[in-house]
């Protein structure tokens, strides 16, 4: 489903053969009386400082770009502050190498032209000054881009589809899987943006929290859950769904010792970070909900409880003599490398996306909304670290529109990637 505006929306460095027309993701336009649907204005600001989360990456181990160089990928926000946005794994202006990857390549999506370049980190930018009353930041890495055009819509969750409808869907979701943070932190910053043919849509930006703070549940049994220590910030909310992350015991069972001798690092490493999304009216009233699981099947990390900050590494386990040709472990020929080493077959590079439902209750309007940093507090006008968000007039719910996984068969690998990533 081709969404097309005569307005470039781009980042920096980037899309270089566009050039600096318009900038912003928070799906942002260019001067124009006419802003598209999900437009946020007419005006492109003029940069009046730096986000938080600008800037904050610096090379080491193998990498071979100069932090300057990853400062050349940028967007600016409604708010007239930088922010970090998609790059590609190699400058191909420098040929270096970033030592990470950011996911799909936003550019491609049919919705890009409407969104433009997401900026990372706006939510978590924007948390305090919305009377969320801690910082909440985060890595640069973990800041990964799925989308997917024309996609075919289940309609009331049961695979019909006498209806037809397809969508195109574009998200950004932060989900470091090499570091202790999710083991215990459970906001994370989420951008979502979806259009469909039958006039669904909407585009949210928020810090969403995402199960329990300060637990992890077990990815091999979800009904265990590990008070793994304090939340990062103290005060986060409990949230919906589950951060269902693999700990030792699915390592015993179905790679160190597994019943039929085969080990099974997929299943045992699985991540599902399973979320329950909302936008919220000062009242109460759900304008917009959405679930997307955001899925991981090489994480360089695990946790154990024994382990120093209770983080472990897959990789150790290549090392043990019964392991040396286990599935992921033969790639490495019996050469002995670090966690963060490229040659490593764990570093979050394969990942996909179950789409979920996307229910919208809107159908009154107005299509814009000012919500805080957590989706909530929906007003018409805004306020004090207040994010715009587009909603389409619609009422869905008579459809219970669901998505199917997108990213499945792709795998981010790039030269010079590496944990952490």
């Amino acid at each position: 489903m081709k969404i097309r505006s005569r307005h470039a929306v781009v980042a920096r460095r980037a899309f270089p053969m566009l050039g600096a027309v318009c900038v912003s993701a928070l799906v942002m336009g260019c001067d124009t009386d006419d802003p598209l649907p999900g437009f946020l204005g007419p005006e492109v600001p003029d940069i009046v400082g730096d986000a938080v989360a600008f800037g904050i990456w610096s090379p080491s181990g193998t990498d071979t770009c100069a932090a300057s160089v990853h400062d050349q990928y940028f967007t600016v926000g409604p708010d007239g502050i930088r922010y970090p946005t998609w790059h590609p794994p190699v400058d191909p202006s420098t040929g270096c190498t970033f030592g990470h990857e950011h996911g799909r390549d936003p550019s491609g999506s049919d919705l890009f032209e409407l969104v433009g370049a997401i900026p990372f980190g706006y939510a978590n930018q924007h948390l305090e000054a919305g009377g969320f009353e801690a910082p909440r930041h985060e890595d640069h890495v973990g800041h990964k881009v799925e989308w997917q055009n024309d996609m075919v819509m289940n309609v009331g969750g049961t695979g019909s589809t006498v209806v037809s409808i397809e969508c195109d869907v574009l998200t950004k979701m932060h989900q470091g899987t090499h570091s202790p943070d999710a083991f215990t932190n459970n906001m994370h910053e989420v951008s979502y943006h979806i259009r469909c043919s039958d006039g669904t849509g909407f585009s949210a930006t928020l810090l969403t929290p995402i199960g329990t703070a300060g637990e992890l549940v077990v990815g091999c049994d979800r009904d265990v859950h590990i008070p793994a220590g304090v939340a990062n910030p103290p005060i986060s909310p409990n949230g919906g769904g589950k951060r269902a992350v693999p700990e030792i015991r699915c390592l015993e069972e179905r790679v160190i010792n597994p019943e039929d001798d085969r080990p099974r690092f997929d299943s045992a490493l699985r991540e599902s970070w399973e979320i329950s999304a909302r936008l919220r009216t000062e009242s109460g009233h759900t304008l917009v909900s959405f679930n997307p699981y955001f899925q991981v099947m090489d994480p360089s990390r695990y946790y154990d409880s024994s382990a120093e900050r209770s983080l472990a590494r897959p990789l150790d386990l290549c090392y043990r003599p019964e392991l040396a040709e286990a599935d992921r472990c033969e790639a490495l020929a019996g050469d002995s490398v670090a966690w963060d080493d490229p040659r490593s077959p764990f570093k979050g590079v394969r990942r996909f996306v179950d789409v979920n439902a996307n229910r919208v209750r809107n159908e009154e309007g107005p299509e814009f909304w000012y919500t805080d940093a957590l989706g909530h507090n929906g007003r018409t006008e805004p306020f004090p670290g207040s994010i715009r968000q587009w909603v389409a007039q619609r009422d869905n719910s008579s459809l219970d529109l669901h998505g199917r996984v997108m990213g499945r068969d792709r795998d981010y690998d790039g030269p010079g990637v590496r944990a952490p990533n």
